[in-house]
């Protein structure tokens, strides 16, 4: 087994079977033997589904063959599923003691989307508890590890489903994303990911009328986020908000000369390490070099109003919900849920969401005022370029020996979550001296998908995965 096979792309894979150069019962044994190998280091899986995969691999070579009907966009492709995404007769956790013996009466629609598009559910991965923080550790199911660095988190929340591409134990994984949860474990693990705007792709209820939240794809590659997200988006009738008629991401991008993106490093008042710099910089130099205009520019925001448009935002949806969910249990729960609830409730006491819209509005005109003239705008994902694995991170840490106050304040995705309707693509920005990866984030007009696709096409034609030779984790 070599790491080109199990690091292989999903279209690369698809185009293997199409020529019958590979089945997707080679695929699927290889990841197997590489999950085997790794998964006791990296931790990345809530659930193995091996068993029933072969079963729907040897279905889908049959496809191949001509035996039955034609292919579909995933056929034969092992897609990662975050554990939370709940699939039919099958324990529905959320990586906490809470719920154990819950099980999901039916399939989340991401799941529903994958299986009718002939993805194969080979895993199910892990999870913070309730998806509540960036990083991923749990009482239920230990701590998850980011691939290239063991002592480092994955990010979080879909931290399992970002080291499962790293460690090529999947080629495609579902995620989802409220505060970062897509993006971060993306600049974290050196892969792609994709934050939808608002009502593109449908989610469960009653998350899926939180305005802030969206579920999407990781991937390894610009193409294979393209591919997993023309799968998941489209209207579905358990999601009110999700929109009709659906749209697609074209197959092909054209190259980016011409274009005219703003770069900002720190949108606002956010501190980042020369690392992280650096690397943006260097991405920013690259589109340039391909012909992009790109222009620094400031934003008037502050983590301090940003953390009074969450706190107003947490406190009456999402927090309210873990709240429900954990009362009488605070005894089994992690000390950051216990502390997530408690910071909740305290924030629904001191402010309301009319004050949290009214910053989120202002933010929003900010924004597109500060976008106005250019196609889209540059800035890096996190701070640093991961956190620690396994700590709580209760209070202040160090990171690149940089101090912080919060997690909030390494996070730099949540003003995105903020301006929902506009798409935001993660990708690689490049390495630290340590061979950790870090990530910038693409963010485009409202529902312009399209141009934040091109310009991360562009990113890895002209620094391809802004990785250096042998660039998969040696795990």
């Amino acid at each position: 087994m070599s790491d080109e096979l199990t690091h292989l792309s999903a279209t690369e894979a698809r185009a293997l079977f199409t020529s019958r150069a590979l089945s997707p019962v080679e695929l699927l044994r290889a990841l197997v033997e590489r999950a085997e190998d790794v998964e006791p280091k990296v931790n990345a899986f809530a659930e193995r589904l091996f068993d029933e995969a072969l079963d729907a691999a040897r279905q889908a070579e049959a496809r191949y063959l001509g035996k039955g009907p034609a292919p579909r966009p995933l056929e034969g492709i092992p897609v990662a599923v975050k554990e939370k995404h709940a699939i039919a007769g099958r324990s529905l956790t959320e990586g906490s003691l809470v719920n154990e013996g819950v099980v999901a009466t039916e399939n989340a629609p991401v799941v529903d989307r994958v299986l009718a598009a002939g993805g194969i559910i080979h895993a199910r991965t892990t999870t913070p508890e309730f998806s509540i923080t960036a990083f991923t550790h749990t009482p239920l199911w230990g701590v998850t590890r980011n691939p290239w660095c063991l002592d480092r988190s994955p990010g979080g929340s879909s931290g399992g489903s970002a080291a499962a591409l790293a460690a090529g134990t999947a080629p495609l994984a579902t995620a989802s994303d409220i505060g970062g949860s897509t993006r971060i474990p993306a600049a974290f693990t050196g892969t792609v990911g994709f934050k939808a705007p608002y009502g593109r792709i449908p989610g469960a209820a009653p998350l899926s009328a939180d305005f802030y939240r969206g579920d999407g794809p990781l991937a390894r590659t610009v193409d294979d986020a393209a591919l997993l997200a023309n799968v998941l988006i489209g209207p579905d009738p358990r999601d009110h908000t999700s929109l009709r008629p659906g749209s697609a991401l074209p197959a092909e991008f054209e190259p980016a000369a011409g274009m005219r993106v703003a770069l900002c490093l720190r949108l606002g008042d956010y501190e980042i390490t020369p690392a992280v710099e650096r690397n943006t910089r260097e991405t920013a130099a690259a589109l340039e070099a391909a012909g992009v205009v790109v222009e620094e520019i400031e934003l008037p925001w502050t983590r301090e109003e940003i953390a009074l448009a969450t706190e107003a935002h947490f406190g009456a949806f999402f927090g309210a919900l873990v709240g429900e969910s954990v009362a009488g249990r605070e005894d089994v729960v992690a000390p950051y849920t216990r502390a997530f609830v408690e910071w909740a409730a305290k924030a629904r006491g001191r402010t309301s969401l009319v004050t949290g819209l009214r910053v989120e509005t202002r933010m929003q005109r900010q924004l597109a005022e500060a976008m106005a003239g250019f196609d889209a705008l540059l800035c890096p994902t996190a701070a640093v370029s991961a956190l620690p694995a396994g700590d709580d991170l209760l209070g202040a840490f160090e990171v690149d020996g940089q101090r912080f106050a919060r997690t909030a304040d390494v996070t730099m995705t949540i003003p995105f979550n903020i301006n929902n309707r506009c798409p935001v693509l993660a990708v690689p920005s490049g390495h630290t001296a340590d061979g950790v990866p870090t990530g910038v984030q693409i963010v485009g007009h409202t529902y312009d998908d399209a141009t934040v696709f091109r310009l991360g096409a562009e990113l890895e034609r002209v620094r391809p995965r802004a990785c250096p030779a042998g660039h998969f984790p040696a795990l």
